[in-house]
C-alpha cells in the first residue's frame, strides 16, 4: 500500500465527520502528502513533527470533531502499519507498530493543541473588534453606539463591560448564558461572582495593575459553578478601554466557553495513553511513567502462551475478548498493591511496582497473577485455557533507558518460558 492508497483510506474514514473546506480530491491530495511523511516516520524516519503537522492541517480545513481523532488514530495504528511494513512477515513489524502508536499519540496531542490555537485566534479577533468599536465611545453612555452594539450583541463569544470597582455594567446574551444567568441579572455582579475561587486572587491582582496603569490586559482560564450545578470552563480576556486623555473609562472582557475543549483534551489524552481494546495504559504511557519513577522498582513482564492458536481456532473477535478478560483479571490482581498494569503490545503486558521491597514481593505478585490469569475462561459455551509466562526484575538503580528496563524483564520472562519447556512439571 502506497501513500496515495493510504490517503484514500484516510479520507474515506473521515467521511461524514464534518463538512470540510476542501473537495474530496483536494483532501486526498493533502493527505497523500502527509502519508508520505507518516510512512517514513513509521519506518524510523527522522521527522519528529509529522503527526502534529497532520493534526494542524486537519483542524485548518475544519476537521474539528473528536471523531476525526478516533478515526485517524485507527488509520495510523492499522492502515499505516500495513503501508510501512514490507508484508506481514516483515521482521521490523513490531518496531513499526510501536512507532505507529507513538505517531497516534502525537496526532492526538497535536489535534488538541491545534484546536486551542484556533479558538484563541478567534477569541483575539473578537476582542480586537470589540475594543475597536468601544474605543470610539466618549463615555459609558456611548456604549450603545451602533457599531459596538453590532459586535456586542452578535458575537458568538461572551462580552461584558466592568466598571473600575470590578462590577459588571452589562453583558451580552452569550456571556450570560455561559454563566447560567440572563443579561438582566448580570449588572452589578462582581468579578468574584464570575471567576471561581481558584483564580480570584490572581484576577484581582491583575485588575489592580490595570487600574493603576501598569498593564493593559490580562488573560486567565477558570471554572465557574453555575446555579444549576454545571461547571463551565471559561477562557477570559480583560482589557482596559481609555478615553482620548488616556484615562481608563471601563474594562471589557471577552470570554470563550472552553468546557467542551477541555473535555475533548481530557478524552484525547486518555485515548492517546490507553489501549483502545483493554483500556489499560499503553506502551507510550508506561514509558513516560518510567521516566519519572524513583528506585527501587520492580516489573513483571507477561505474555500469553498459545494466544495465536486461540486467534487461529476461534477468530480474532474471541481473541479480543480473551485479552479484555485478561486485562480485567490483571487489574483485580494488582489493585491491592497500587501497581500499574499496562498492555505494551499484542498479548504482552507489564506490571510496574513502585517502592518495591524486593524480588520476593515480585515473585508473590507473579504467583497471584498466574493464578488469576490461568483460570479457565467460559465463552459462548466453550471453556478456553490461557497459559501465561511471567518474568520479574527488581531494580535498586534504574537502567539508562526505559527500553533497557523492559528488556531485562522480557529476558527474564523468556528464561522462565524456556525453563518450563525443558521441565513441563514447572
Amino acid at each position: 500500500m502506497g501513500s496515495w492508497e493510504l490517503a484514500q483510506r484516510w479520507a474515506a474514514a473521515l467521511d461524514g465527520v464534518v463538512a470540510p473546506t476542501l473537495t474530496r480530491t483536494q483532501i486526498e491530495e493533502m493527505l497523500a502528502a502527509l502519508c508520505t511523511g507518516l510512512i517514513d516516520a513509521a519506518r524510523g524516519g527522522e521527522d519528529p513533527d509529522v503527526a502534529r503537522q497532520a493534526a494542524r492541517m486537519l483542524v485548518a480545513v475544519n476537521y474539528r470533531d473528536p471523531a476525526a481523532v478516533s478515526r485517524t488514530v485507527r488509520v495510523i495504528c492499522e492502515d499505516l502499519v500495513v503501508a510501512a511494513a514490507d508484508g506481514p512477515a516483515d521482521p521490523a513489524l513490531p518496531e513499526i507498530r510501536g512507532r505507529a502508536v507513538g505517531l497516534a499519540a502525537d496526532f492526538a496531542a497535536g489535534f488538541t493543541a491545534a484546536l486551542r490555537s484556533a479558538a484563541l485566534a478567534e477569541q483575539e479577533a473578537t476582542l480586537a473588534a470589540t475594543l475597536a468599536a468601544a474605543s470610539d465611545a466618549e463615555s459609558r453612555r456611548a456604549l450603545s453606539e451602533a457599531r459596538f452594539e453590532a459586535v456586542f450583541d452578535g458575537a458568538l463569544v461572551g462580552i461584558g463591560t466592568v466598571d473600575m470597582t470590578g462590577r459588571v455594567v452589562n453583558c451580552n446574551a452569550t456571556m450570560a448564558e455561559m454563566l447560567g444567568q440572563t443579561p438582566d441579572t448580570m449588572p452589578g455582579r462582581t468579578v468574584a461572582d464570575i471567576l471561581g475561587p481558584q483564580n480570584l486572587n490572581y484576577a484581582f491582582e491583575q485588575l489592580q495593575r490595570m487600574v493603576a496603569g501598569e498593564s493593559e490586559s490580562f488573560r486567565t482560564e477558570t471554572e465557574h459553578l453555575r446555579a444549576d450545578g454545571r461547571i463551565t470552563a471559561i477562557d477570559l480576556s480583560m482589557s482596559a478601554v481609555r478615553d482620548a486623555e488616556g484615562s481608563i473609562q471601563f474594562l471589557i472582557g471577552v470570554a470563550v466557553d472552553v468546557t467542551e475543549r477541555k473535555q475533548l483534551a481530557d478524552q484525547l489524552w486518555h485515548d492517546a495513553n490507553h489501549d483502545a481494546l483493554t483500556g489499560l495504559p499503553n506502551r507510550p504511557h508506561l514509558f513516560n511513567r518510567l521516566t519519572t519513577v524513583e528506585p527501587p522498582i520492580g516489573v513483571c513482564y507477561l505474555d500469553l502462551d498459545g494466544f495465536k492458536e486461540i486467534n487461529d481456532l476461534w477468530g480474532h473477535a474471541v481473541g479480543d475478548r480473551v485479552l479484555r478478560v485478561v486485562a480485567d483479571r490483571m487489574l483485580e490482581a494488582v489493585r491491592p498493591t497500587g501497581a500499574l498494569a499496562a498492555r505494551i503490545g499484542g498479548d504482552e503486558f507489564l506490571v510496574l511496582v513502585e517502592n518495591c521491597s524486593g524480588e520476593a514481593q515480585l515473585v508473590d505478585l507473579a504467583d497471584e497473577l498466574m493464578a488469576a490469569l490461568t483460570a479457565p475462561l467460559e465463552m459462548d459455551g466453550h471453556t478456553l485455557a490461557v497459559g501465561v509466562s511471567i518474568g520479574v526484575a527488581f531494580f535498586e538503580e534504574l537502567p539508562a533507558t526505559a527500553d533497557e528496563l523492559v528488556h531485562a524483564a522480557d529476558a527474564a520472562m523468556y528464561r522462565n518460558k524456556n525453563d518450563a519447556r525443558r521441565d513441563p512439571a514447572r
